[in-house]
């Protein structure tokens, strides 16, 4: 076939070819010895034993058995890329970032979209949350802004997260997705229901990774000069439109092609470079005052809410580019590692629970999975220069040498920078008791109620009801009931509408 009439992932070797074909040397062992003979072992005669002294084959087979590292517990599969964010609104009033330093200043960014619940080898197109995570490598170290294609999530509380994950996963004994597992944790826990909408929505099978929205999802802090703080949300908001896949096409592309996503995201950057046309995204802001934060008739910092538009309208901050793809996958993106609390001068966390927890959850995920020195390899590199009192672990490329290891101490070393007090955020004096505080029941209902009633027209709604019963018909019928009071709850009419599909649905499957 023509190289003209494929497209460039399918192309991608013999472009490689083009490009190498007169740099290509010799094989070597990963010590820079050369290997005399790559397709046959070293025996005892043509027929005999094969001998320990082969050093190449037990290199082969040792590496080849450690090739592949623990996958991601939560969003496994996944495609990434890297370009640039580049301001275009000054929001310098709010934050000291240098990110946003000046109009026009431009910052290396890398990210990695991803389904939240399947393997590695799950399909693009099911129906599942999208993970949105960018990497800016700052001149002030590594931020990272990890959040979902959702501006809210299921669970309030970190210690409910490994269990609704759990739900989400394949059951223990049959190692297949469970629909009453799904099902009975989210209509245990109510605070779930507007997510659960939004999943069940249109837009919960997006097509492609450039078609969706980006949302920090949490509520983050700017710290402006003078340690002023103010609440904030970041949004990404896709250049390309919003464009979704109806249930039937995405089911007829898992089984056609189930890297469907990662291939369009390839192909739309490889074709950008002809036409300077690469996939973007405008980001916003959404910012609130400490003191309207006190005022508000919700908690500002549970991410199961939306803060409304209405009253906290979007701040347009810049745009992101993605114009270059990985060089290679393994090194580039399933060694990429973003952790919420990599948090640059002038951004901050909050009150938040959710938020709590994942700023040291994700820490210790990739020690798991990287080894204690994940940031130094290559893709989660800072462009500052490093300089801290933690030695050795496995992968130690900068091991800093012979600077002393202890602090302090009377021979050098790095010194704390006084003046980085000046971008923390300001003290504040907490009050209340100790104990155990479930937020299950803080208003579940109301704005999900305003998503059915302002936001879906009545085609969507119709698709909503339809998506929600074509996993709830296979649940045991306790669980659906639940489900129908949970729904009735959000609005009477929905209820109804459930609960008619569902009685349609089980007498067909009867």
């Amino acid at each position: 076939m023509p190289t003209n009439k494929r497209d460039p992932a399918s192309n991608q070797l013999q472009e490689w070819y083009s490009r190498n074909k007169y740099k290509i040397g010799h094989i070597t062992s990963e010590s820079g010895v050369a290997v005399p003979n790559q397709t046959s072992s070293i025996t005892v005669g043509k027929y005999g034993p094969i001998v320990l002294a082969d050093f190449n084959l037990i290199e082969q087979l040792g590496h080849f058995n450690r090739e592949r590292i623990p996958e991601r517990v939560v969003h496994a599969k996944g495609a990434g890329a890297f370009g640039y964010f580049q301001v275009t609104h000054d929001i310098s009033q709010y934050t000291v970032s240098k990110v946003f330093e000046f109009i026009g200043k431009r910052t290396p960014i890398a990210v990695r979209f991803s389904q939240v619940a399947g393997n590695l080898g799950s399909a693009d197109t099911v129906r599942d949350v999208r993970g949105f995570a960018v990497k800016f490598y700052t001149e002030e170290g590594i931020w990272d802004l990890v959040g979902n294609n959702t501006p809210i999530f299921f669970v309030r509380d970190p210690i409910l997260f490994p269990m609704f994950i759990r739900t989400q996963k394949r059951n223990p004994v049959t190692n297949l997705r469970d629909w009453d597992m799904f099902w009975d944790f989210l209509t245990l826990r109510p605070e779930s229901v507007h997510q659960t909408m939004i999943l069940f929505s249109d837009r919960g099978i997006p097509d492609g990774h450039r078609h969706q929205h980006g949302y920090g999802s949490h509520t983050f802090s700017l710290i402006g000069k003078d340690r002023k703080l103010t609440w904030c949300k970041f949004v990404f908001k896709t250049n390309q439109g919003i464009r979704n896949l109806d249930p039937q096409k995405a089911n007829e592309l898992a089984g056609t092609d189930p890297d469907y996503a990662l291939r369009d995201l390839y192909n739309s950057i490889e074709d950008g470079k002809k036409t300077d046309d690469f996939p973007s995204w405008t980001m916003y802001i959404q910012v609130m005052t400490t003191d309207q934060a006190k005022k508000q008739p919700f908690n500002p910092f549970d991410i199961t809410k939306v803060w409304p538009h209405k009253d906290f309208p979007l701040i347009e901050v810049g745009q992101m580019v993605l114009n270059q793809n990985p060089s290679n996958y393994f090194s580039d993106v399933e060694q990429v590692a973003f952790n919420v609390n990599n948090l640059t001068p002038g951004i901050g966390p909050s009150p938040d629970r959710l938020l709590q927890g994942r700023l040291w959850a994700y820490q210790d995920t990739h020690r798991y999975r990287l080894g204690v020195n994940y940031e130094q390899l290559p893709v989660n590199n800072s462009l500052n220069k490093v300089s801290n009192f933690q030695r050795d672990g496995k992968s130690a490329f900068n091991n800093q040498g012979g600077a002393p290891n202890w602090y302090p101490n009377s021979f050098g070393g790095p010194s704390v920078d006084l003046q980085a007090i000046s971008w923390t955020p300001p003290p504040e004096e907490i009050h209340g008791t100790q104990d155990y505080h479930d937020l299950g029941d803080d208003d579940n209902f109301s704005q999900a109620r305003v998503f059915w009633n302002k936001v879906l027209d009545e085609g969507a709604k119709t698709r909503l009801v339809a998506n929600l019963a074509g996993t709830l018909k296979i649940a045991n019928e306790e669980i659906r009931d639940r489900a129908v009071e949970m729904f009735t709850k959000v609005d009477q009419s929905m209820g109804k509408r459930l609960k008619a599909a569902l009685v349609e649905e089980v007498t067909v499957n009867l």
